[in-house]
């Protein structure tokens, strides 16, 4: 595993018919059709790999149910494991659409609306599925032969994949979809082009069609070559092969948040003088920017350096970076307390700043000296998704939508603890007295992150209450305690 120690992304997806409709598992009855117009819920499904024989795939939907065709060619959704019925695999055609085979009865997978069936015995324009990823567009990238991450390499103007672990903004790269092909965006908003450059305009040189291979990404450019790493930094370019082999194979991987704190006495907290942690920096590097990774289960979180270590409680409440495996005494307990946060360690003391900078936890409850400003330093493009789709400008008023199939990215500003969301016209968002989130302010307004999840986050406004998508698709501020609907993917 490489040394960000993450596992690559489940790939989920929606499949689309040669009509232009998605794939729908249904709630009731575990039918399937292709009426949907957009990617949403239902719409999604998990590719999940057999371990025995690697080119057979299961389809799973959004209820956990296993797609299968029987030798009639009668498609149903409702296996819960996985049966030799629910054997496919894909054959993908030139232009990076798929065809889905059942491996038992030899038949191909197509239809339309209602009328789905697994009964034909050559590929037609019937039977194609273009894929469209349901993942969160933002990820690190990395070069599976290399085993190094894609970053924005400033300086020779390229992405270059030479990092051991994703480390900043430059790490974050956003996967822009258009008419089934994709497009890699640096975070200073550029296109990868196959030539290597980065160009402000996409175009037909910076599409890219997904090609899947033993479960990993080839990225196919217009004229049939495949993105590869080149050179002794890695360049991401296209390359002569026209068939991808592992150069050209790649992971996508969820990039955690990553934070530097600011301690009560103004200063960052470091580790630039050891391997103790104090707050006695002036200015933000590296070496004051820690990787958040909230644990699924108890929500608690452990906090890494850029070496790869984590902080961790040592004797007498001191907190060094000694530790290269999670433990106990590398789990810190966050609490939200508006625009600041307070750390609790595993001795069950909060992390006090001393006289010294030095941070030791030792405190019982929380006073300005355990108080921290919490910063996160590597979504400066905000793309938000909720329990029902993306947030995404309402197209007739000043109103957010919270259930679109597609996004606007929003631009994040830190402000004293606080955050400011600007979206693509420059206005600020801000909450109504009616309790709308509306987007076309002229001043910004406060809001606070509250980073709860693994992968998740909610949003207060200054009203103290969350932000939420509401029945009707609408983005409200008057969520009074935590739910689901307060919940957005980052």
């Amino acid at each position: 595993m490489p040394a960000n120690g993450n596992h690559p992304l489940k790939l989920q997806f929606g499949l689309i018919n040669h009509e232009g409709r998605y794939l729908t598992a249904e709630n009731f009855g575990f039918k399937v059709n292709a009426s949907a117009p957009s990617l949403k819920k239902k719409q999604i499904w998990t590719l999940e790999q057999d371990s025995q024989d690697v080119q057979v795939v299961y389809l799973r939907s959004h209820l956990g149910r296993y797609l299968a065709s029987d030798k009639d060619g009668k498609v149903t959704c409702e296996a819960e494991g996985y049966m030799s019925d629910c054997r496919y695999l894909i054959v993908a055609q030139s232009d990076g659409r798929w065809a889905l085979q059942s491996e038992q009865h030899l038949r191909f997978f197509g239809g339309s609306r209602d009328y789905l069936s697994c009964f034909a015995q050559v590929i037609t324009d019937a039977e194609l599925w273009a894929v469209h990823l349901a993942l969160h567009p933002q990820a690190n990238l990395l070069s599976v032969a290399r085993k190094r991450y894609a970053h924005l390499s400033m300086e020779d103007g390229e992405i270059a994949l030479d990092v051991n672990i994703p480390w900043g903004v430059a790490a974050l790269l956003t996967l822009v979809y258009l008419d089934g092909k994709y497009c890699l965006k640096t975070c200073d908003g550029r296109f990868l082009n196959n030539d290597g450059k980065l160009l402000a305009q996409s175009g037909r040189t910076t599409a890219y069609t997904l090609e899947l291979k033993c479960g990993k990404l080839a990225f196919k450019d217009c004229e049939g070559k495949y993105l590869s790493p080149m050179g002794p930094t890695g360049t991401l370019r296209s390359g002569r092969c026209s068939k991808p082999g592992k150069d050209e194979l790649f992971d996508l991987e969820e990039s955690h948040p990553q934070v530097v704190l600011i301690a009560a006495n103004g200063r960052y907290v470091s580790i630039r003088q050891g391997v103790s942690l104090a707050a006695n920096q002036e200015d933000e590097t590296d070496m004051e920017t820690f990787q958040m990774e909230i644990d699924k289960e108890t929500r608690k979180c452990t906090f890494r350096t850029s070496q790869g270590n984590y902080w961790a409680l040592v004797a007498h409440g001191g907190i060094q970076i000694t530790a290269s495996e999670v433990t106990a005494n590398t789990m810190f307990s966050v609490e939200w307390l508006g625009h600041k946060v307070a750390l609790k360690a595993n001795n069950g003391k909060y992390i006090c700043t001393k006289k010294n900078g030095q941070l030791l936890a030792v405190s019982d409850s929380t006073g300005q000296d355990e108080q921290l400003t919490l910063k996160l330093i590597n979504r400066p493009m905000l793309i938000l998704r909720g329990e029902n789709g993306f947030i995404c400008h309402h197209r007739n008023s000043n109103t957010l939508d919270a259930s679109r199939s597609i996004y606007d990215i929003f631009t994040l500003q830190f402000s004293n603890g606080a955050y400011h969301i600007k979206g693509v016209d420059g206005r600020f968002w801000y909450v109504n007295s009616a309790g709308l989130v509306c987007s076309d302010g002229e001043s910004p307004e406060d809001f606070s992150l509250e980073l709860l999840e693994h992968g998740r986050l909610a949003i207060r406004g200054k009203n103290g209450k969350y932000l939420r998508g509401d029945q009707g698709g609408t983005l409200k501020g008057d969520g009074l305690g935590l739910s689901s609907s307060c919940l957005w993917e980052y």
